[in-house]
């Protein structure tokens, strides 16, 4: 439980904690690596998950505050960095491309670590995945890849997108809208037997990547940037969340991750939809029950009215007021920042039907990454 008066407690002392969490070396974790848990509640499931998810999005976030922070702090986070990403390469594609995996990919013989620690689907090939595009933006994110890798990165993202003529032949995606079928917008997968999915998260992330190297629009970009209006005009990233992003999956997730692309880069062709986001933000958090959730709409309400607050100040300000980050109880009990639905890839409208399922689900906690977003929301305040 954090402290209940924030004089207590430092934006310091909470960077330190950070820091304490990290793995100095174990059975389950890596030197470097930041714990995270898999479990699913219904089934009494838990278990230790080495990836590199939780552990570059930690980085991003912390590099992200960083020019804000004493200098103290600083060299704390450059230290967490330094740790972190010698990880990269055991995550690395298997036969050496620059994407990566969520697991460490097998190499050298041995043999593939997904669902590591368990006992049953790390046994079957049919649960391993393929590289993905949400772990390879984060780590390039966080590694200063050369804008050649990223032009690289663009070119092969090509031929895995709905709709391309890659090497696996034509596909279109099948668990999403209909008026989303059409559009070359880039898959989660680069596997050539995954199923083209859409996650809306993953996208943001690969869009900013994108941004960042200020690399010219194609049609892929295009209609990726068409599916990420739609899904705010249409207003979908509410009523379907699951839909829009399968491995995040609430509309305040989705918002906090816009709202990071949007705090960086003012031009992009979701600008115009910037006050139409803060009275979204402003609705969701009247009926969020979720601590945390709460705290990442303060967040995302902070980032989208840095710019321009649209006249809504007031009404922001009473949001920041509302719920403090030193109430929370971290880990946060009933949040989940990250899921694994195993059924969303599968085409078959029956397994389609049960994906939303939380038994059929598999949630990714980490403590430390928890720490982070509270870190966050207490920089972007002091940023105010």
């Amino acid at each position: 439980m954090m402290p209940t008066h924030p004089e207590t407690d430092t934006i310091h002392s909470i960077i330190q904690k950070i820091a304490s969490l990290q793995s100095r070396g174990d059975k389950y974790f890596p030197k470097g690596i930041f714990p995270s848990y898999r479990q699913n509640k219904y089934l009494l499931y838990k278990r230790p998950d080495t990836n590199i998810f939780y552990t570059a999005s930690i980085v991003f976030v912390l590099n992200q505050l960083k020019s804000y922070l004493p200098v103290e702090s600083q060299l704390i986070i450059g230290d967490i960095t330094a740790k972190s990403i010698q990880n990269y390469p055991a995550f690395q594609n298997k036969d050496g491309l620059k994407t990566y995996n969520f697991w460490q990919t097998p190499k050298n013989g041995h043999a593939s670590n997904h669902f590591p620690n368990g006992y049953i689907f790390r046994h079957s090939e049919h649960f391993r995945l393929p590289d993905d595009i949400d772990d390879t933006s984060l780590i390039y994110l966080t590694s200063k890849a050369s804008k050649e890798d990223v032009v690289w990165l663009k070119e092969k993202l090509q031929l895995h997108a709905n709709l391309s003529d890659g090497s696996t032949g034509k596909r279109q995606v099948k668990n999403t809208f209909n008026h989303y079928k059409a559009l070359k917008i880039y898959s989660t997968w680069f596997g050539k037997n995954m199923a083209i999915e859409f996650d809306a998260c993953a996208l943001y992330n690969l869009m900013y990547l994108f941004e960042q190297h200020q690399l010219p629009y194609n049609e892929y970009d295009i209609d990726t940037y068409y599916y990420l209006s739609g899904i705010i005009k249409r207003k979908e990233f509410i009523s379907h969340s699951f839909q829009v992003s399968h491995n995040y999956a609430t509309a305040p997730l989705i918002v906090y991750h816009l709202a990071r692309l949007l705090d960086t880069f003012t031009n992009t062709p979701l600008e115009s939809y910037r006050k139409d986001l803060i009275e979204f933000v402003l609705l969701l958090y009247e009926i969020e029950k979720v601590s945390m959730n709460r705290i990442l709409l303060q967040t995302s309400l902070l980032k989208l009215s840095r710019v321009n607050d649209f006249g809504f100040k007031d009404e922001i300000e009473d949001c920041l007021k509302a719920d403090s980050p030193f109430s929370l109880q971290i880990p946060e009990p009933d949040f989940c920042y990250f899921l694994g639905p195993l059924l969303s890839s599968y085409e078959n409208p029956v397994l389609q039907f049960f994906a939303p399922m939380k038994i059929t689900q598999m949630d990714w906690k980490c403590e430390a990454h928890e720490w982070v977003l509270v870190l966050e929301n207490l920089v972007e305040r002091n940023k105010k």
